[in-house]
């Protein structure tokens, strides 16, 4: 493929000759950006902080992203990933123009949610937080690989009514008809909007890779309509400029379902309306669309639309899930409770074999649905004993556990903690709640004097 540079970059000659013709005289200042460093952001956590306390705790320099109330730009020099604060699910990593997506879903406490293309969970961990861990979101990503980190990411957020699964958006159509209050398709796009932050999609890009992801999004798109409650809100966004996949793909589906409302987002601090000029018909109503555009604010390329359901959906007729956990099982969990926590869990709870998870609110039975995680994994029955798992600690407020072990987040402890080596106390207290500056990082099992390490070995920071 023939390429240009623009900048340090260089860029496919047919996309830059693309954008040229669309933009005409903008195309000079939206270049001008690809010279520019990329911008880099952070949502804090606020299921386990609030504004102020974080911007007291966090030792990087901050400044708010406009659109997005938990969003902060960070400099490029610092490294908040590594930061023990990160593997607390203090915050999470984001492009700040992604953040906007889901503060225009809006999801409330005790609603039906589902992020059909959700890995790998920047806009599932900020619509769960949103939702106060009350209701029910699915998070479903269609890759295996990709699953993996959705979930992890779930966990370290500190979720509990998350169901996570690795389905195609048919199967899901098929088991969900007329399910959820709201439906976020982030949809798999040629990427545009990231060519400043990743190279590999500026590799990828050719026309002919636009049209398939348009088709491959509109298919998407028919299957959450389906799923979607009458009155329902369903919130489609990609990072991609092509009109093809942006106003020409909201125009066509409009078109098919004539019992879609699209509603009109708010343009604040340099978010621009859709381009009528770029759909098929010159369709005026798309200018309720909104786009993010890199020499308009401080951020990559996103595209985002909100539409409503005003037609009768199917009424969904599946069951919930009943608890099935044995006897013997919950006697060994209630022993671990009596000796480890100061609450009890309230959730109701469900076993996978010796697996214990609490279900998020009204969980629909998940039989013959590949589940990756099911609300909270609590832990593992091992014999006569419970072994606590990872996520309930991410999930804990020190103040729900009897004993607890503070480390300060520059202390060598800390980093002793997080490589998986032990830790010597002197005293004899069983299972203890690992916190960094109070906020939870995992377990550990303090023996005859010694803290034996329970940070999860795939987690683990290497010296």
């Amino acid at each position: 493929m023939d390429q240009k540079g623009v900048g340090s970059l260089k860029l496919p000659s047919e996309f830059i000759a693309k954008m040229e013709r669309l933009l005409q005289n903008e195309a000079s200042r939206f270049f001008s950006t690809y010279d520019e460093e990329k911008v880099n952001g952070l949502r804090f956590n606020p299921l386990k902080t609030d504004r102020e306390t974080f911007l007291t705790l966090v030792p990087f320099a901050l400044s708010p992203v406009p659109f997005c109330p938990t969003g902060f730009y960070y400099d490029g020099g610092e490294q908040p990933g590594k930061h023990p604060y990160h593997a607390a699910g203090l915050y999470y990593i984001q492009e700040p123009s992604a953040m906007f997506v889901a503060e225009v879903l809006a999801p409330n406490p005790g609603e039906t949610v589902l992020d059909l293309c959700a890995a790998p969970g920047g806009k599932t961990t900020q619509l769960a937080a949103m939702m106060k861990n009350q209701g029910l979101i699915v998070a479903n990503e269609i890759h295996p690989k990709r699953v993996k980190a959705l979930s992890e990411n779930i966990e370290r957020f500190g979720i509990t009514n998350a169901l996570v699964t690795n389905e195609t958006p048919e199967k899901l159509a098929k088991y969900f008809p007329g399910f959820f209050d709201k439906i976020l398709v982030d949809a798999p796009c040629s990427g545009e909007g990231m060519f400043r932050k990743d190279e590999e999609a500026v590799r990828f890009w050719s026309q002919a890779h636009v049209e398939q992801c348009a088709s491959k999004q509109r298919h998407i798109l028919d299957c959450a309509y389906s799923m979607l409650k009458e009155g329902g809100v369903l919130v489609y966004s990609t990072c991609t400029f092509s009109p093809e996949e942006n106003e020409q793909m909201i125009e066509a589906f409009l078109q098919t379902y004539d019992d879609l409302e699209l509603l009109s987002i708010e343009k604040v601090h340099g978010i621009q309306p859709g381009r009528r000029e770029w759909t098929n018909t010159g369709l005026e109503e798309i200018e309720r669309t909104a786009r993010l555009w890199p020499h308009c604010l401080k951020g990559e390329g996103h595209f985002v639309a909100k539409m409503k359901k005003t037609g009768s959906a199917p009424a969904w007729n599946g069951s919930y899930v009943k608890p099935n956990i044995s006897k013997q099982m919950l006697r060994t969990y209630r022993q671990f409770e009596q000796e480890a926590l100061q609450i009890e869990l309230e959730k109701p709870m469900y076993a996978f074999q010796h697996h214990l998870f609490t279900l998020p609110d009204h969980c629909p039975s998940f039989n013959g649905l590949k589940v990756v995680r099911a609300g909270l994994h609590v832990g593992e029955a091992k014999k006569q004993r419970f072994e606590p798992n990872h996520a309930l600690a991410l999930a804990l407020k020190p103040q729900d556990v009897r004993c607890s072990l503070d480390l300060s987040s520059g202390s060598s402890e800390c980093f002793k903690y997080l490589r998986g080596e032990t830790i010597e106390t002197g005293e004899d207290r069983g299972w203890l709640l690992v916190t960094v500056d109070g906020y939870p990082l995992g377990w550990g099992k303090e023996v005859k004097g010694i803290v034996k390490n329970f940070y999860p070995k795939g987690l683990r920071v290497h010296a």
